[in-house]
């Protein structure tokens, strides 16, 4: 598609959702306030020119130290990936319990048009059974019927017909996710270093080769993304419920008064 050109044009507020920036030149623009959320920036990796500075690293090493254990997804033998795999169970042990001690029903709350965390978590299902029981073991039907499958999966032609179970409750979906959690610790318990450098057929592309250790990493890559897109939405669930306190203590305020 032909580039385009925008000048002297007011776009706040607007909203970009599965479009392609890339090599977008900006000049002269107010940015304040302006949200990006670009999960496969860090994964090329690419680059996002900010006043003349790279800041991709920087968002890179950010988003480390807010996830502890979210650096460990680079692990490239064995033992690295146990780790790895430990630090991404217990942040997940952590989000559920946050979710858990909020208001009854979080789990199921969207934010704009996001997933829910009780999506975001059957979405993850769906991939480790993609990543792992399809690609790597080599399960004919690998899915499970709670699992949530995104519209990629759709449009590349995934039969969706498995995924059978459209509402399940809470415990349904804890219960899925951690069948799945235990049987990627339980893979990384034995698997070699010999066994990362195998390859098999790409799930989505059988045509092109993946090694194992690329299909782990990308169990890897999809857990701590989802848990930032999750973490971000419990943090502007609490500042909802903090502004509706707010405003309630506001309105008693006026009322005493």
């Amino acid at each position: 598609m032909a580039s385009e050109a925008f000048r002297a044009r007011d776009l706040s507020g607007s909203t970009f959702r599965d479009v392609s920036l890339r090599d977008a030149v900006m000049r002269g623009v107010d940015v304040d306030g302006l949200e990006i959320d670009a999960p496969w920036l860090l994964e090329e990796p690419g680059r996002l020119i900010v006043n003349g500075v790279d800041v991709a690293p920087l968002i890179d090493g950010e988003l480390d130290r807010k996830f502890p254990g979210r650096a460990l997804r680079r692990a490239s033998s064995a033992d690295g990936l146990r780790d790895a795999w430990a630090a991404v169970e217990q942040a997940w042990q952590s989000a559920v319990r946050r979710v858990e001690a909020m208001p009854s029903g979080s789990m199921d709350e969207q934010v704009g048009e996001e997933w829910s965390f009780a999506q975001t978590v059957r979405h993850l299902v769906m991939a480790t059974d993609t990543w792992l029981r399809k690609a790597v073991l080599g399960v004919e039907q690998p899915y499970h019927p709670v699992g949530l499958p995104d519209t990629s999966f759709v449009e590349d032609g995934g039969g969706t017909a498995v995924f059978r179970v459209t509402h399940p409750d809470w415990a349904e979906v804890l219960q899925a996710r951690g069948s799945r959690m235990r049987m990627v610790r339980e893979f990384l318990e034995t698997v070699t270093d010999d066994d990362l450098s195998a390859t098999r057929p790409n799930p989505h592309a059988p045509e092109h080769q993946e090694t194992v250790l690329s299909c782990v990493r990308t169990v890897l890559e999809e857990e701590w993304e989802h848990l930032r897109y999750a973490t971000r939405d419990l943090d502007a669930l609490d500042e909802r419920a903090l502004g509706g306190r707010t405003r309630l203590g506001s309105a008693s305020r006026q009322r005493c008064s």
